[in-house]
């Protein structure tokens, strides 16, 4: 009965599908899920090619990133785009449902038991405007899928930062200087444990990189992170 009143929709145009949670046929099309060939390191897609199982792109072997390993669910691009604006801007804080379980599939087989799962922090200030961190919605997703403990605030951004977007490289690693710290009490949840940091999108890696050196700096063990997105461009 509630199905013929409220008939699931697609979460992205909000056409009608077979269950909820789900993206239409068209909306499924233009979604680039990732797969096949990717960087180790950072998850974008590589042309096929080369021996072994594992492979890195020429930026991450360029400029080798704090964390072990890195994934992301799908290309910052289309449906993907508009999935991640809607859950950061939108308020669509349902949409954490199904990207959290893309998310884990990506991780499945990858990260220890024993692992904490922690999100990208939002500064207090913008973390009140906007009444949610979609970070730490998907790392309670991401948590539940692969039956990890979860700490929503194990890491803090002490400094408020402007808006990244827009920024250089060298311009987003200097507006993070010192902005990303471990929690006084909570931080020391990481120590000598593996983590899964996870974020919304991964552009240069700059916020993911200061995140990585925090969880370090709580004496973490290994630190591995996983996006919804990966951005075509490492610029």
């Amino acid at each position: 009965m509630l199905s013929l009143i409220y008939p699931p929709r697609c979460i992205t145009c909000g056409d009608m599908v077979e269950s909820d949670f789900g993206l239409c046929g068209a909306c499924w099309r233009d979604t680039q899920f990732l797969g096949g060939m990717i960087c180790d390191s950072c998850g974008i897609p590589l042309t096929p090619g080369g021996e072994g199982d594992v492979h890195h792109c020429d930026a991450c072997l360029q400029a080798p990133k704090p964390w072990v390993q890195g994934r992301a669910a799908l290309m910052y691009t289309d449906t993907g785009r508009k999935l991640v604006l809607a859950l950061k801007h939108g308020d669509r804080q349902e949409m954490a449902r199904p990207a959290g379980m893309w998310m884990a599939n990506m991780m499945r087989g990858l990260v220890a038991r024993d692992a904490i799962v922690v999100p990208v922090p939002l500064h207090w200030s913008r973390l009140l405007r906007r009444r949610y961190n979609q970070s730490a919605l998907l790392a309670k997703e991401v948590a539940d899928q692969l039956k990890l403990e979860w700490c929503p605030d194990a890491l803090v951004r002490s400094k408020r930062t402007p808006s990244l977007g827009g920024m250089s490289r060298d311009e987003r690693s200097k507006s993070l200087e010192d902005a990303i710290t471990p929690h006084p009490k909570r931080g020391a949840l990481l120590e000598r444990r593996p983590v899964l940091l996870i974020d919304d999108v991964l552009t240069t890696g700059a916020t993911l990189i200061a995140c990585t050196r925090a969880c370090m700096a709580a004496e973490s063990g290994p630190v591995r992170i996983l996006t919804l997105a990966r951005a075509g461009k490492d610029a």
